[in-house]
């Protein structure tokens, strides 16, 4: 579960961000005083534009960043206070895989594996399934710097799943892969709702957030503009679609 109770972040501006911004601010607001809860077994969306705060609150939720103001627990857990606690019951995937080059993906779910605690039973059991689902059998061995993108982000996938996490955290992950990995992470979402994990995800793709939410948020600038159950906004839409009812809502915030 996670609860995020009033979550503000502000980041300061160098001249330079001040002066490609053109404001005389001093900084910059980019959460601003949000609040909603994640419950487990459930898909949670946050959908917003570029920009709009989506990232900094994930990070923010994954102990990455620290909030100016209000506060997360993840599974009870302050996520400053314990933040060590929390890292280890969650998993976070972003579209930028980060990964060694030189290692293989073998080589790199054994060592976070080991980070983790995982026995080599579980590690064993995990790593068949995760690499049935994703199919990865074929290229475990190769060094990761030789694999496509595709590829990559199936060998991040892995490694954010391989210590089973309570939660999980997608950062737009889907964004410029091809159709079949991107399906495989939308199936890999979907086992998570099945195992009854606490799953909450950002992207600007409606089709996606139709897919598989089951509660949404949407966020510009900062601030929620639309907090409840997809069948919720599916009801009340004033706009012709999906999409169309999302521009309306940020065009008007």
């Amino acid at each position: 579960m996670i609860e995020v109770n009033e979550l503000k972040k502000i980041f300061p501006l160098t001249k330079q961000q001040k002066s490609e911004l053109q404001t005389s601010d001093n900084f910059s607001i980019a959460v601003d005083s949000i609040s909603f809860s994640c419950q487990p077994g459930r898909v949670y969306s946050l959908l917003g534009p570029n920009g709009a705060g989506k990232t900094t609150t994930l990070r923010m939720i994954a102990t990455i960043f620290q909030p100016t103001s209000g506060s997360i627990k993840v599974c009870g857990h302050d996520t400053v206070k314990d933040s060590e606690i929390v890292r280890k019951k969650i998993g976070f995937l972003t579209g930028s895989t980060g990964l060694y080059g030189r290692l293989t993906p073998n080589e790199l779910i054994t060592y976070f594996a080991d980070l983790y605690g995982v026995s080599k039973s579980d590690l064993a059991i995990r790593k068949q399934k995760l690499y049935d689902l994703l199919d990865m059998h074929d290229f475990q061995n190769k060094r990761i710097a030789k694999l496509s993108t595709g590829m990559k982000q199936k060998v991040s996938i892995c490694r954010t799943m391989i210590h089973d996490p309570e939660v999980v955290i997608f950062d737009e992950p889907t964004s410029g892969l091809d159709v079949i990995t991107a399906e495989n992470i939308i199936e890999l979402i979907k086992e998570c709702k099945i195992q009854g994990k606490t799953v909450i995800f950002s992207s600007h793709i409606m089709s996606e957030v139709d897919l598989l939410c089951d509660d949404l948020a949407i966020i510009n600038k900062g601030k929620l503009l639309f907090q409840g159950k997809m069948e919720d906004y599916r009801n009340n839409m004033q706009a012709e679609n999906l999409t169309a009812e999302f521009i309306r809502i940020v065009r008007n915030s």
